[in-house]
């Protein structure tokens, strides 16, 4: 093998590369990656919707020895607390014994919300032999991704009595499923002339239920009473309860590895818990450090991250209000010198579709968690647009640490674009940069992610926090 020449040693020492963690790592690291890759799975099989995703990081936090936290009570040095907030969002944090008005927090946020379809208020019918459920989809989803697939439903219904009964049908291997008929392809010549973003139309997004009719010959809509008496023994509730009720359709999939080598993971809702897992793990693994820390994971994130369970209602500020008065900080001084890493999904280029990705600056599979210093649309509309000197303070960490990540932005300039909860957490004066893993097939219902950018996550969020 030649020498290298002076000048491509030079460019070699000069030049940006991004870094295959596989290609670096000794066995012991990758086992240790595929190690952590299952809890992570394991999470993921929980926590299918922002409730379930709530219950399993309290379970994961109490366990490590936090208690509930509700506003107003005591707060002290050394505490290790978690709010839960309205059931859907929660924040877990620590109290360190450094000053926080020099010091700041140290937050890292991510979203527990999933792309998913929700049922309508009045949802139930059936026709022509069949029962079906209306639903209203919830974020950016491509709605054709989500006929002929298993379904699982998941979430709350509140009856006349405030009595609240939780559901979870489809997910057990003796449960039934769900499922969304779509057009055989000998009569689909029609639909096929259509895009992909018209094909299928919201209204289209019926849930079928069952099709055995009651036995009762006097009585109408046999399949529908079917149903509904099933649900009232099950769960005592009646349709009206439909009314007061949080119920979604998610995929009835199971987390999965990918691949002979079993290097990546398919799994229902990588955006976003795949940070929100390793957000926690990372507090939960050092809890001895001396700083303020909080992880906060946030509903509302695919639909704007309004109302009181999103980042843009004031939960976060409260609690760092009261975390500053209780140590008699000035709360302004305190946001003024916090950091926050938004702890969120990028695209991971893919070039089965290169003709939307900036090679250039598209994150890469493997090659560690990425920032984006911006996200938004077009112009940088709808972001936040992280300081030079912010990105170059996680260089710095990150480096001491000995963390791969990379760079990058969601695709190029003029095809679209994201957000995410980052500007709003800026807008508070809070220093805050996205980070996150790279993600193939963002918001399908099964989308990719790579064990070593999962664990690549975690290691960048630990740096941050102790």
């Amino acid at each position: 093998m030649s020498e290298k020449t002076i000048g491509q040693e030079m460019l070699d020492k000069l030049s940006y590369k991004r870094r295959n963690i596989y290609e670096e790592a000794t066995p012991e690291k990758i086992k240790a990656i595929y190690d952590y890759s299952e809890g992570y799975k394991k999470f993921l099989d929980d926590a299918k919707t922002e409730r379930e995703a709530t219950e399993a990081a309290i379970a994961l936090v109490k366990a490590k020895g936090f208690s509930e936290y509700k506003l107003g009570d005591k707060i002290s040095v050394g505490d290790k607390k978690y709010l839960n907030h309205h059931g859907k969002s929660l924040i877990v944090f620590k109290v360190g014994e450094k000053d926080i008005e020099r010091e700041g927090i140290k937050i890292l946020a991510a979203h527990i919300d999933s792309p998913r379809l929700d049922l309508k208020q009045v949802p139930m019918y059936e026709d022509s032999g069949m029962g079906f459920l209306k639903t209203h989809y919830y974020g950016g989803v491509k709605k054709y991704q989500w006929t002929a697939i298993p379904l699982a439903l998941h979430g709350v219904m509140v009856k006349a009595d405030g009595e609240v009964v939780n559901v979870c049908i489809g997910e057990d291997d003796s449960d039934p499923v769900f499922y969304i008929n779509d057009l055989l392809p000998h009569l689909g010549a029609k639909q096929a002339q259509e895009t992909l973003g018209n094909a299928i139309s919201g209204e289209t997004l019926n849930i079928l239920i069952g099709g055995l009719p009651y036995d009762d010959k006097e009585v109408s809509d046999k399949i529908k009473l079917t149903a509904l008496s099933i649900l009232n023994e099950k769960y005592g509730v009646t349709e009206e309860d439909f009314i007061s009720a949080e119920l979604s359709l998610v995929p009835a999939f199971k987390a999965r590895d990918i691949g002979f080598d079993r290097a990546l993971i398919a799994a229902y809702g990588h955006d976003d818990r795949v940070c929100s897992y390793p957000a926690i793990t990372a507090l939960l693994d050092n809890d001895d450090t001396k700083e303020t820390v909080m992880v906060v994971l946030a509903d509302k994130e695919e639909i704007g991250s309004m109302g009181v369970t999103g980042m843009q209602s004031a939960f976060l500020v409260d609690l760092m209000a009261e975390i500053s008065k209780a140590l008699g900080k000035n709360e302004a001084v305190v946001r003024n010198n916090s950091k926050c890493l938004s702890a969120d999904v990028t695209a991971c280029y893919d070039p089965n579709f290169a003709d939307v990705y900036e090679k250039r600056n598209s994150a890469m599979i493997s090659c560690g968690t990425t920032m984006s210093k911006y996200t938004g649309a077009r112009g940088k509309s709808g972001t936040s647009d992280a300081s030079a000197e912010l990105v170059g303070y996680f260089r710095k960490l990150f480096a001491e640490n000995g963390v791969i990540w990379q760079t990058a932005e969601l695709g190029k300039i003029d095809m679209g674009g994201g957000g995410t909860v980052a500007m709003y957490i800026a807008n508070q004066n809070i220093e805050t940069v996205d980070l996150g893993v790279p993600v193939i097939s963002m918001h399908a219902p099964y989308e990719v992610v790579s064990k070593a950018d999962v664990y690549s996550t975690y290691e960048a969020f630990c740096a941050f926090v102790k």
